[in-house]
């Protein structure tokens, strides 16, 4: 898939220009060292579906840093837990078994992407693979349901271009946000949580070890847990 993609001429490359060996190079069927450093540390993911009449959806999950396992080099492991029964993203794959995941971490101007083929598995099967739910802050409907068994056709780390752009992880703008927001809600003194932020989400800015990440300095990590304390 990863060839065949990248050698076919189309208008768009025709009209742009084609990419760089060093981005086609990137490209992997397989998921390299540095993809698998990146995703046991992503608490974030998105997964685009889509179904054969080309109807799509984007699904965001999330839980502990590693909660996407990684089974072998070919293959993840996402477990779901239990939602708001539209199983839109569900229906899509039952459809058309093409997905494409985008893995984030906080504070980390990098990304992975990865593109494949599911299957969906039982519970039973997530305890065959000794895959549980990792997340913070269950509540009582946080149960295991199913799982979805990603096959790897394509796996790369992609450029921080996008991130720097929007400033997405710039202290100072997500204060000034979050304060105008409150203000609009009609919200008083935002009070200290660090604390129980410390405790409950230790793990919400994990940067360290992620080889060509752009982390934030510790200064702006104290600045964020003050930010989203609550």
């Amino acid at each position: 898939m990863v060839n065949s993609r990248i050698a076919t001429e189309n208008q768009f490359t025709k009209a742009f220009g084609t990419p760089s060996e060093r981005v086609v190079g990137k490209l992997k069927n397989t998921l390299s060292e540095v993809v698998k450093d990146f995703i046991a540390q992503s608490p974030f993911i998105v997964i685009a579906t889509s179904n054969r009449a080309g109807e799509c959806d984007a699904s965001p999950k999330g839980g502990k840093p590693g909660f996407v396992r990684i089974v072998d080099d070919r293959h993840l492991v996402i477990p779901d837990v239990a939602g708001n029964k539209l199983f839109q993203s569900y229906q899509n794959m039952e459809d058309n078994p093409q997905v494409g995941v985008l893995f984030l971490i906080p504070g980390s101007n990098d990304t992975v992407r990865v593109n494949g083929r599911v299957n969906i598995i039982s519970r039973e099967e997530l305890d065959r693979l000794n895959v549980d739910l990792a997340i913070n802050n269950p509540d009582d409907n946080s149960i295991k349901l199913q799982g979805i068994l990603v096959e790897v056709d394509e796996a790369y780390t992609h450029c921080p271009r996008a991130f720097k752009f929007a400033e997405l992880w710039n202290v100072e703008s997500i204060q000034r946000r979050q304060e105008a927001q409150r203000r609009r809600l009609g919200y008083g003194q935002r009070p200290s949580h660090r604390g129980a932020v410390a405790q409950s989400g230790e793990h919400l800015l994990c940067t360290q070890g992620v080889r060509g990440s752009n982390p934030l300095s510790s200064t702006s990590v104290d600045n964020m847990y003050n930010i989203f304390g609550r």
